[in-house]
């Protein structure tokens, strides 16, 4: 009991000290809660939807995630332009002609809060929270925010699909340009190759053969007319006739054209007339006959007149003229023979290059198959995006005029702070009782003396100084309980209100109720 009752005696002794601080803040808690303007907040949520269009059967080319969007959509939403715009509709801050645009913007991000919940099988939504002096213009500035949001969506969406589209489109000129360059080099080059190309290599080689076996033909040919023509001589040099070459009914051109003839009617039955040896066997009959004709007509003109000697000139002179019609022969054999040789033996190379070529040409030509069937893909994907059927965010909860302020929490500041100034009275008292180490009580003398006192004979004042004492309590006291609240009072009306003290104390403090 005795303990109680020095502890009341210190607390009352240390009373002015507690009333001052309790008042204190208890007076400056209880002018804020009722001078604290009202703060109304507004509240819309918003969805990712997912594709109308099932992506096993048409898919958008814009596959950016439900919660990266969302992310993409805040970021781009609290962007400077887009605050200060939304700021100049509406008055956000009481002074907002004075502010600066770095205080309106930080205002309307500070005001601003959102959510953005997703997860693995969950739908991903987004809460937008706005906080404003008035209910107006807390719904005003939340309506503005979603029109913009779903601007950003839309225009993100179509922006990327469109920006595809152009992009593959651009990809398909190109490598349809590239691709008419590189036809027109192997055009160009089998142009200037014609001869020599791979596609003809083996008609060139039939060719070649058979151009081989007519030159050794027209050889043997020659061969024999000049083993006739010295046989012809011989005989008439030593018998003085030609006995036997003027009785032969055909001549060695009208033998070599029935050979030619024999072998064409052989082979027809074997061969095509488009077949090279059959156009080769005519070609060869045709020049034969021509000169079996103008042999037939020289002899017709001299028949008349030629005996002896001249049936001898006649003979050699056919001799020689089948011997220059084979030369002849022989030489256009030859030189086409040369030339055939010539394009076989660049062909080689030319088939080299033209592979090159080609496949240059078929590694554009996948190139522009892919790009064409991507460009189909992105002009459906843009087609999508366009008519709002692929990933949008829509509207679950619209924004409306809260009817009521939703802070601040007038009895519970005022509340609140009246706690908080009683405690910290009571700390005050504690700390001044733990500072003072002078000693009071006999247990103190024992403490700090180690000396047991015989008695101890406490101070009885006497009438005159309990009044005066307790009337100087009791002023202040009622000095501390009406000079406090006075005083607080007094610099919220003449000097600045407590709120814009208290406003600016917590910006400063980046504190926000």
């Amino acid at each position: 009991m005795e303990e109680v009752r020095f502890y009341i005696s210190i607390f009352l002794r240390r009373l002015p000290y507690f009333l001052i601080v309790a008042t204190a803040i208890s007076a400056v808690s209880i002018i804020a809660a009722l001078t604290l303007p009202p703060t109304y907040e507004a509240q819309m949520r918003l969805i990712m939807e997912s594709p109308q269009i099932p992506t096993n059967l048409a898919s958008s080319t814009v596959t950016t995630p439900a919660q990266e969007q969302l992310q993409i959509v805040e970021q781009r939403l609290l962007t400077r332009p887009v605050l200060l715009d939304i700021a100049s509709k509406f008055e956000v801050l009481p002074d907002q002609s004075e502010a600066s645009p770095d205080q309106i913007v930080n205002t309307l991000r500070n005001q601003t809060r959102i959510w953005i919940s997703a997860g693995r099988n969950q739908a991903s939504l987004m809460t937008v929270n706005f906080q404003a002096r008035t209910g107006q213009i807390a719904a005003g500035v939340l309506n503005e925010y979603l029109t913009e949001i779903l601007k950003l969506d839309v225009g993100y969406r179509k922006g990327r699909a469109t920006d595809t589209l152009a992009f593959f489109e651009q990809e398909v000129d190109r490598l349809s340009n590239e691709l008419d360059t590189r036809a027109a080099r192997i055009l160009a080059f089998q142009k200037e190759n014609a001869d020599s190309l791979p596609s003809s290599l083996q008609f060139r080689q039939a060719q070649q053969g058979a151009l081989q076996a007519n030159l050794e033909q027209t050889d043997r040919q020659i061969f024999s007319l000049r083993n006739q023509r010295e046989n012809l001589m011989s005989i008439y040099s030593s018998t003085g006739q030609i006995v036997g070459i003027a009785q032969q009914n055909l001549t060695p051109t009208q033998q070599q054209l029935d050979q030619l003839q024999t072998q064409l009617n052989n082979e027809s039955v074997i061969y095509s007339e488009s077949n090279p040896r059959i156009r080769l066997l005519r070609a060869r009959i045709e020049k034969l006959e021509q000169v079996v004709s103008a042999e037939q007509a020289a002899s017709a003109s001299q028949a008349a007149n030629q005996t002896g000697n001249s049936t001898l000139d006649l003979q050699l002179a056919q001799i020689d003229s089948q011997i220059e019609a084979l030369e002849d022969q022989k030489a256009g054999l030859e030189d086409r023979l040369a030339k055939l040789t010539l394009t076989i033996e660049q062909t080689p190379a030319n088939t080299i290059t033209l592979a090159e070529l080609q496949r240059d040409h078929d590694n554009i030509q996948i190139q522009y198959n892919a790009a064409v069937d991507r460009l189909a893909t992105a002009s459906t994907g843009e087609r999508i995006e366009v008519t709002s059927q692929g990933q949008r965010i829509s509207v679950l909860e619209q924004p409306t005029v809260p009817p009521s302020p939703a802070k601040p929490d007038r009895l519970m500041i005022a509340g609140g702070g009246t706690l908080f100034g009683i405690a910290a009275g009571l700390g005050l008292v504690l700390l001044l009782e733990m500072l003072n180490r002078t000693p009071r009580r006999p247990e103190d003398l024992i403490k700090k003396l180690e000396v047991w006192p015989i008695a101890t004979i406490p101070y009885v004042p006497s009438k005159g100084e309990v009044i005066t004492r307790r009337t100087i309590w009791v002023v202040v006291v009622l000095a501390i309980l009406v000079g406090v609240p006075a005083g607080i009072w007094a610099i919220h009306t003449y000097y600045q209100p407590l709120d814009l003290i208290v406003g600016r104390l917590m910006d400063k403090l980046e504190v926000y109720w």
